[in-house]
C-alpha cells in the first residue's frame, strides 16, 4: 500500500509542475538553497568575481544558499538533458545558441525576473523562457609580453610562429569555442569559406579544450600566443594576468568585427527549488548587481536603465572603439549547430 501511494505522489507532483516545486519532500522544495548550473567566466579565480560578490549578497539577504556547478555551456545543457526525468539544477546560465537549445529541448519554464523590462528585446526569448544577466561579446587574446603589437588579422595566425601557440575551445562544446566558428562564417562570407580557412589554422593549433577559461592562463604564460575568449572573462582575467591582451580579428584590409555573446539565464523546468531560482534570477537582474556587472566582473549591464561610469566601465567602452559588431541568426545557428559543428570535425579532422 506504501509503494502504491508513493507512486500516486510522484505521479501527482510532476503533474503539477511547473506550479509547484516538486523536490520529492516538503522540505527538499522548502530547502534555502539553489542549484547554478553556469558556463565559466563570471566567477573569479580569486574569488573576487561578478558571482562571487552577487551570490554573497544574495546568501546574505536571503539566507539562500548558492550550490555552484560551472563548465562548458554545451556541457551545461547536455548535463541537464540527462537529469531532465530528475532536474538538479534551479537556473541554467549560458552563452548563445546555447540557451536557444535548451530553450529547445524543453529544459526552461517561462519567467521574467523583476527587472526585464528594462532588457533589450534581442537579449531575452520572446516567449520569456531566458533572460540575459551580464552583456559580453566575443573576442580573442594574446600575451603581450611574446608579441610587442597584438594580430590584427585572421590571416596572421597562419604565421609559423603560432605553431603550436595557438588554441580555441571547441565549437558545440564550449560557448566562446561555437562562436569561432559563427565569426569565421561571418567574416569569411560563409560556412565553406570558413571551413578552408579553420582546415589550414588546424596547423598551429594545439587541440581541443572543452574551456575557453583555461586557455588564458596559458596565454599569460606564454604557453600560447594566442586563443579565443570573450571580452567579460578575459578583462576580468586581465587584473590577475598582466600579460593578457584582448583583440578582435578582421579578414586581412578589413574591420575588426564582434558580436553580442550574453551570458543568459533561465529558470529550470521542474527546478527542485522553483521559487528559490527565481529569487536568484530577480536579485542578479537587480539594480545593485547590475551596477557590479563592469565595475566587479568586467562585463556591460544588460539593463538599460542602468548607466555604468567606473573605470572598468570606461576602459570597456575604449576597447570596443572602432569594432564593427553584427548580430548572428542565432535561429539559424540554433536549428544547424549540429551540421556546422560536424562540418567543422570533418574539416579539421577533430
Amino acid at each position: 500500500m506504501r509503494k502504491n501511494t508513493l507512486k500516486i505522489a510522484t505521479a501527482v507532483c510532476l503533474l503539477a509542475a511547473p506550479l509547484t516545486a516538486c523536490g520529492g519532500t516538503s522540505s527538499a522544495a522548502d530547502a534555502k538553497v539553489v542549484t547554478v548550473y553556469s558556463a565559466d567566466g563570471l566567477k573569479g579565480e580569486n574569488g573576487d568575481g561578478w558571482y562571487d560578490r552577487v551570490f554573497k549578497d544574495f546568501e546574505k539577504e536571503t539566507g539562500i544558499k548558492v550550490k555552484y556547478v560551472e563548465g562548458g555551456s554545451g556541457e551545461m545543457v547536455q548535463r541537464a538533458v540527462r537529469e531532465k526525468g530528475n532536474p538538479q539544477a534551479d537556473v541554467l546560465v549560458t552563452l548563445p545558441p546555447f540557451i536557444q537549445q535548451a530553450d529547445s529541448k524543453g529544459l526552461l519554464q517561462t519567467y521574467a525576473p523583476q527587472g526585464a523590462d528594462q532588457v533589450g528585446t534581442e537579449d531575452k526569448a520572446t516567449d520569456g523562457t531566458w533572460t540575459s544577466v551580464v552583456n559580453n561579446y566575443f573576442g580573442f587574446i594574446y600575451n603581450t609580453k611574446e608579441l610587442k603589437q597584438a594580430p590584427t588579422t585572421w590571416e596572421q595566425l597562419l604565421d609559423g610562429q603560432y605553431k603550436n601557440k595557438l588554441q580555441y575551445s571547441t565549437p558545440g562544446v564550449a560557448g566562446d569555442g561555437t562562436a569561432v566558428l559563427v565569426k569565421a562564417m561571418h567574416d569569411f562570407g560563409g560556412k565553406d569559406a570558413a571551413l578552408a580557412y579553420l582546415k589550414k589554422l588546424q596547423a598551429n593549433n594545439v587541440g581541443p579544450s572543452a574551456s575557453t577559461g583555461k586557455l588564458a592562463p596559458k596565454v599569460d604564460k606564454g604557453e600560447l600566443l594566442a586563443a579565443n575568449g570573450d571580452v567579460q572573462m578575459n578583462f576580468a582575467q586581465s587584473r590577475t594576468m598582466p600579460h593578457l591582451g584582448i583583440w578582435f580579428p578582421a579578414r586581412q584590409g578589413g574591420k575588426p568585427t564582434t558580436f553580442a555573446l550574453p551570458y543568459a539565464a533561465g529558470l529550470v523546468s521542474h527546478a527542485p527549488h522553483d521559487a528559490n531560482g527565481r529569487k536568484l534570477l530577480d536579485f542578479m537582474l537587480g539594480r545593485q548587481a547590475q551596477q557590479q556587472v563592469s565595475e566587479i566582473g568586467g562585463g556591460f549591464s544588460v539593463r538599460q536603465d542602468v548607466k555604468a561610469d567606473d573605470a572598468n566601465a570606461m576602459d570597456l567602452k575604449k576597447l570596443m572603439e572602432g569594432v564593427e559588431v553584427f548580430t548572428p541568426d542565432w535561429n539559424d545557428i540554433d536549428k544547424n549547430l549540429t551540421t556546422y559543428v560536424e562540418a567543422w570535425k570533418q574539416a579539421t579532422g577533430s
